[in-house]
């Protein structure tokens, strides 16, 4: 054992770190994507709404993109000590929260062109 290392610390395999790693990397990739959204959304698309639901849509796409950026970092975190302790890997909300979200968005968008 390295110095500082609690004594049920075990090395991982490389593999799960990599696995690890990429998952925060797809989080950090979706966080960017709704962030592109929100930019288009609110700045680029020409589209007849109002300025209410457009800036709906922007302000929930913006904060959706907030929210995995502040969470994946802690995630992976999270997961790699749970590994390093052989320990058990919780189920995460984020992802359905991030599925409604985007969905609600879907339906403004719906919503917004139909009125």
């Amino acid at each position: 054992m390295g110095a500082g290392e609690p004594e049920d610390d075990r090395p991982v395999d490389y593999r799960f770190t990599l696995a690890n790693e990429r998952t925060f990397l797809a989080w950090i990739r979706t966080a960017l994507a709704l962030l592109a959204g929100a930019v288009a959304v609110l700045h680029l698309l020409p589209l007849g709404w109002a300025d209410a639901p457009r800036t709906a849509v922007g302000l929930l796409l913006a904060l959706i993109a907030g929210v995995v950026t502040v969470y994946a970092p802690l995630r992976w975190y999270r997961v790699q000590r749970l590994m390093t302790r052989g320990d058990t890997l919780p189920m995460s909300a984020l992802p359905i929260i991030t599925t409604l979200a985007v969905g609600l968005v879907c339906l403004v968008v719906l919503l917004g062109n139909l009125l």
